[in-house]
C-alpha cells in the first residue's frame, strides 16, 4: 500500500464564524489549500508553524505527544481550524509540529466529515451511499 494524498482546504473558523455572524467579509477568511497525508494510524490534523501563522489560529493549550519514534515532546494544540475536503466539513483542532512537511489528516476529523479511505483506488472518498449529507453515529 502507499501512501494516499487528499487535496483539502483549512479555514481559520474564527473568521468563518465572524463572517457568518457578518463582521468579516467571506473574502477575508483566512484559509489555504493543501495536500495531505491521509493517515488511518493517526487521530488528529497536523499542521507546521507556517500554517499556523498564515490562519492565524489561537493557541488552545500545549500537551505531551509521543511520536512515532517514542519520543514525547510538548507541542501546541491550535484552534478552531475548519476542514472542508469536498462537500464535507469539520471545525477541529490541530498539533502543530514546527518543522512537519505535510499535513496530516487523521481518523478523528475524517470521521467528523464521514468521509472513507478507498484502499482499491488509494484515495480518500464521500462514502457512496451517502454522497450529499454526511451520516454520524448517535446512541
Amino acid at each position: 500500500m502507499g501512501e494516499i494524498f487528499a487535496d483539502i482546504i483549512l479555514y481559520n473558523g474564527a473568521d468563518f464564524i465572524a463572517s457568518k455572524m457578518g463582521t468579516l467579509s467571506a473574502e477575508q477568511i483566512r484559509q489555504m489549500e493543501v495536500n495531505a497525508l491521509v493517515d488511518s494510524g493517526a487521530t488528529t490534523l497536523v499542521i507546521n508553524e507556517k500554517i499556523k501563522n498564515q490562519l492565524g489560529l489561537i493557541l488552545l493549550e500545549t500537551k505531551e505527544i509521543r511520536l512515532v519514534d517514542g519520543s514525547i515532546e510538548n507541542y501546541e494544540f491550535v484552534v478552531p481550524v475548519e476542514i472542508r475536503f469536498k462537500n464535507r466539513r469539520s471545525l477541529y483542532q490541530a498539533i502543530v509540529l514546527p518543522n512537519a512537511e505535510e499535513v496530516l489528516l487523521g481518523t478523528i476529523p475524517m470521521e467528523e466529515m464521514d468521509v472513507i479511505i478507498d484502499m482499491k483506488n488509494q484515495e480518500l472518498i464521500v462514502p457512496p451511499e451517502r454522497p450529499y449529507i454526511a451520516g454520524a453515529k448517535a446512541k
